[in-house]
């Protein structure tokens, strides 16, 4: 059965602590308030757990994360962690098939805090693209990976806030969305993976197809053509056919995972055959996820 490891899914207990806060990130009955994006209108049944259980009764695991679009991991540590622990609780208590990736608060590293949430059975860390886009972000957030490295768990790097009031609504998704995912791709490669030579790292939505720019890096001085990292994966979600097949043209299949970013989307058919489907939302999501028992 099929792995998802993109999705997001808001319960009781978070939804009822965004709708307490008066700045954004905040709900305002089921319409979203955030810094650099209009409101927008949540369809309460997407969040709703039978629907969503319905939807993925053909997964054997489904992946859900804090949205850090919201802004969430970036508040003062007073206002993030009720809500970071609200997610944590609720998703922990989740049904089968799901799982979750833990969060942390960007302004109070706290690695401690974060192995006693990783302890609880979350499968990883999620971090905003955001916070590990340069060589000083990635200083940051070490202690944080380093306890992933302990545990043999994967970072998972989602886009972050886009604070970028302008253009219409698709805006930030296509731009800063994946501007950011860019930057995070070839920051990790060049400043991450010395630091953290075993880390396994996902990268949502094909990391704003960062590797097909692998000519040009080459041309300015960056790897030799041929340079995989087994250890880095890409996530699929919000890309077709055309995107994911010139990724695996660059990188290979082995490092392309399956992921939907319900309910804002559906997983793509990579229309590559069933030997590429079972590879990449089965075995491959195997490897991120559990390294000893992949080998």
């Amino acid at each position: 059965m099929s792995v998802d490891v993109h999705q997001h899914l808001w319960t009781s207990a978070f939804v009822d602590a965004l709708r307490r806060r008066t700045a954004p990130p905040r709900l305002d009955g089921w319409t979203l308030h955030l810094d650099g994006e209009p409101p927008y209108e949540v369809d309460p049944t997407d969040h709703d757990l039978a629907v969503r259980l319905a939807r993925n009764e053909d997964l054997e695991l489904a992946l859900v994360s804090l949205s850090s679009p919201l802004g969430i991991e970036t508040l003062p540590p007073e206002e993030a962690w009720p809500l970071i622990d609200a997610y944590h609780d609720d998703a922990l208590a989740l049904p089968a098939p799901f799982g979750a990736w833990a969060a942390a608060c960007l302004g109070d590293i706290d690695p401690d805090r974060l192995a006693k949430a990783l302890d609880q059975g979350l499968a990883g860390l999620q971090l905003p693209a955001t916070a590990v886009g340069d060589a000083a972000g990635l200083a940051e957030v070490a202690p944080l990976l380093d306890v992933l490295a302990e545990r043999d768990l994967p970072l998972f790097v989602h886009p972050g806030p886009a604070r970028t009031p302008v253009g219409p609504g698709w805006w930030p998704a296509v731009v800063p969305y994946v501007q950011q995912m860019h930057a995070s791709w070839y920051a990790f490669a060049a400043f991450g993976r010395a630091r953290h030579p075993d880390l396994r790292v996902c990268f949502a939505l094909l990391a704003g197809l960062a590797p097909l720019h692998s000519e040009r890096l080459i041309n300015r001085g960056g790897q030799s053509r041929g340079q995989v990292d087994p250890d880095t994966f890409l996530e699929t979600s919000s890309y077709g056919p055309r995107a994911i097949d010139a990724v695996i043209r660059e990188l290979g299949i082995d490092v392309v995972v399956n992921g939907s970013d319900q309910p804002y989307a559906t997983a793509p058919d990579p229309a590559l055959g069933e030997a590429a489907r079972h590879a990449i939302a089965v075995t491959n999501p195997s490897r991120l996820l559990n390294r000893k028992e992949s080998r």
